[in-house]
């Protein structure tokens, strides 16, 4: 009887929890049915709804065109500019060809199912599906007394061509890279992927914005788990718009905080992110951005560089090596060379040269500190001159107000040379977001050095590194394949392998098959 008792309530709770889930999703049924709006039948009616809602008289890239074909009233709805006037063109020329003895309502589904692609044109009944399609660079076409209107894909967005990305150049390779075009960039990926499995699925995110996302994936590769968790993080975004595009999309789906590492990789690259896919990994493309986000990512593929691929296996483990040698020295070699000269005792005997003469007129660390801000306000700088003035620029800044500096003893000579090398090696850095990341490290670590000695250091390296192996890329270890350990893959981060001898996608990504070629015989 105690148990009957006890599981009586348990079994209330249960069908009270199911009444609320049934309440819940008949709530939103409704949301969702009241999100429908018909189109008016009336012309007229459509033409006023187009004046109060979008601002048609208004806003003069709005465009709305009236005629008659036959005994029908019909108008052209598209935004200036964005709108293909050739293919409207060819349109109308094929309309004014109908009977208008034999005309009806019919008549113009006829006419678009016998003389118009299927992709190119469809019959919709919403009215707020209608607006967004017009917004997003499709044409409508209202017929008088219709209830729906004909969505013509006619876009013709403006943009530039594929270039070379400035980030990621190399010696040998490609030179496209993607563009502000959301279907240049579907293209660009399709002409390296010539695989039926390959997929796109579109979303649209921001309430006024409803700028276009695409989630490329392969099919019988990538990891539902992954592509569901992703797909569900974009879907739950609730903003106003994505102006910023790509990196307003990873802060909401991310969600860091005020974590300085990245987590997602950013490629310019059609061919990068191509390899990425066929290991199983899930890009997200954003419309108006020529960067794609790499899905998941660890810290070790933010330090890799196309150009590795691109040379011998030999070559490639030599840059990747150097690589990781000024990636290191932008992290250690101030900090390092700091408590030498602040605790001589611990610097080796074959290091007694890298002592200062003198110590200038500032302490070692504000000169270091200094130093920082200025890489920092000579790289602002670059970046908003006008590049007929950016060598310029850059020779004033460096050559006079350096070699002054150091003739007034604000700074010594040691001081801008390690800063250089430091500088160097951050731009070394593949990733633009990972090498800032360095920089506060680095920042961090002088401060520790300069504060606490020994001590400092140790437990700010401590710090930086329980922070990189407890982070997580949507569920993904972050210091994969380092921890958690796994040798494979650790020896194809240390040494570029040959093609042939690299048959295994990563486990990180846990893909549908493990073997990229069959094992040789």
């Amino acid at each position: 009887m105690m148990d009957e008792q006890d599981e009586r309530p348990d079994k209330r709770a249960e069908r009270k929890s199911k009444h609320a889930a049934g309440d819940s999703r008949q709530k939103e049924q409704s949301d969702n049915e009241k999100k429908f709006s018909p189109i008016p039948q009336d012309l007229d009616e459509v033409l006023e709804r187009l004046k109060n809602e979008v601002g048609y008289g208004t806003s003069f890239d709005i465009v709305v065109r009236e005629m008659s074909f036959g005994d029908k009233r019909v108008a052209f709805f598209f935004m200036n500019g964005l709108a293909n006037s050739l293919l409207l063109s060819n349109l109308i020329n094929r309309l004014t060809f109908l009977n208008p003895d034999h005309l009806s309502g019919d008549a113009f589904k006829m006419f678009f199912n016998e003389y118009l692609p299927s992709s190119q044109a469809v019959k919709q009944e919403d009215w707020n599906k209608i607006l967004t399609s017009v917004l997003s660079g499709n044409t409508a076409l209202f017929i008088d007394e219709e209830p729906f209107a004909i969505d013509i894909d006619a876009k013709n967005f403006p943009g530039r061509g594929p270039e070379e990305p400035s980030i990621e150049r190399v010696v040998r390779g490609s030179r496209d890279g993607f563009t502000e075009t959301l279907m240049t960039n579907v293209s660009l990926i399709r002409r390296r992927l010539r695989d039926p499995q390959l997929r796109y699925e579109l979303v649209r995110v921001g309430a006024r914005t409803q700028t276009d996302i695409c989630i490329a994936y392969i099919n019988d590769l990538v990891d539902k788990e992954l592509l569901e968790a992703i797909k569900d993080k974009i879907k739950a975004v609730k903003l106003d718009g994505l102006p910023l595009a790509d990196k307003q999309l990873e802060e909401a789906t991310v969600k860091r905080g005020w974590n300085p590492f990245p987590n997602v990789r950013y490629s310019e690259r059609p061919d990068v992110v191509s390899a990425h896919m066929l290991e199983g990994a899930v890009v997200v493309l954003v419309d108006t951005s020529p960067s794609v986000m790499i899905l998941p990512t660890t810290f070790f593929d933010l330090i890799q560089h196309a150009e590795e691929n691109r040379q011998t296996p030999f070559i490639g483990t030599y840059l990747r090596w150097v690589r990781f040698a000024g990636i290191f020295a932008s992290l250690f070699l101030l900090p390092l060379w700091i408590l030498f000269v602040m605790h001589p005792e611990y610097k080796p005997s074959a290091l007694d040269f890298l002592g200062p003469e003198k110590t200038g007129k500032l302490p070692l660390v504000v000169q270091f500190l200094l130093a920082e801000v200025g890489v920092d306000l000579m790289r602002m700088a670059a970046v908003h001159t006008p590049t007929p003035l950016a060598t310029a620029m850059s020779l004033v800044a460096a050559i006079l107000i350096g070699d002054i500096a150091v003739q007034t003893g604000v700074f010594i000579n040691e001081v801008i040379l390690y800063m250089a090398v430091a500088a160097i090696g951050m731009f070394a850095t593949p990733s633009y977001e990972l090498g800032l990341a360095n920089r506060i490290v680095r920042l961090l670590l002088i401060i520790a050095v300069s504060a606490f000695k020994v001590p400092g250091l140790v437990i700010a390296t401590t710090a930086v590194l329980i922070l990189l192996c407890t982070e997580r890329s949507f569920n993904r270890p972050y210091m994969w394949p380092f921890i958690p350990f796994d040798l494979r893959a650790l020896m194809n981060i240390i040494l570029r392998p040959p093609v042939l001898q690299n048959r295994f996608r990563p486990n990180l990504l846990r893909p549908q098959r493990r073997e990229k070629m069959p094992k040789p015989e």
